[in-house]
């Protein structure tokens, strides 16, 4: 698959999601969708970012968006995450990273002088149509699921 670039149609995909189904892109035709890439559940910003969009799930589907988080942890860890901090989202996992190169979000880190591929933390906003719209790479959480719901009022 080759990366997408903004104004262009992202191509389908399938994930298996928290809610016990399969998502595909395709099956959210129809409805805007935001699609939050972050690194690792239970940690203190992937746990900050997902309770900001669950903060804020209302607002969003007020104005006709759906919201669902993607990173390479097992479904298993994802229930835990979900649950714990009751996203009312589905999370989806990448446990072979087909999503996450598609949006090439896999980038060399760096924790105590050890090298690692990761996930950068990156939001996409994707219009009902299915073209990409925004993207937001390296993001810093806070105030971040504000101004993803402003963009996403702006479709």
């Amino acid at each position: 698959m080759a990366n997408i670039e903004v104004g262009t149609k992202v191509p389908d995909f399938s994930l298996p999601a928290t809610d016990g189904e399969t998502f595909t892109l395709k099956g959210a035709a129809g409805t805007a969708l935001v699609i939050y890439f972050y690194p690792k559940d239970m940690t203190s910003g992937c746990t900050r970012e997902s309770q900001d969009f669950r903060d804020l799930h209302g607002a969003f589907i007020k104005a006709g968006v759906r919201i669902v988080g993607i990173s390479r942890d097992s479904l298993a860890s994802h229930e835990k995450f979900k649950n714990k901090e009751q996203l009312p989202f589905a999370l989806l996992s990448d446990a072979h990273e087909q999503v996450c190169k598609l949006f090439d979000v896999i980038r060399e880190k760096s924790l105590y002088g050890r090298k690692y591929l990761g996930i950068d933390r990156s939001t996409f906003l994707i219009d009902k149509r299915g073209v990409l719209r925004r993207e937001w790479r390296k993001v810093k959480v806070p105030g971040h699921a504000e101004e993803v719901l402003e963009a996403a009022r702006a479709l």
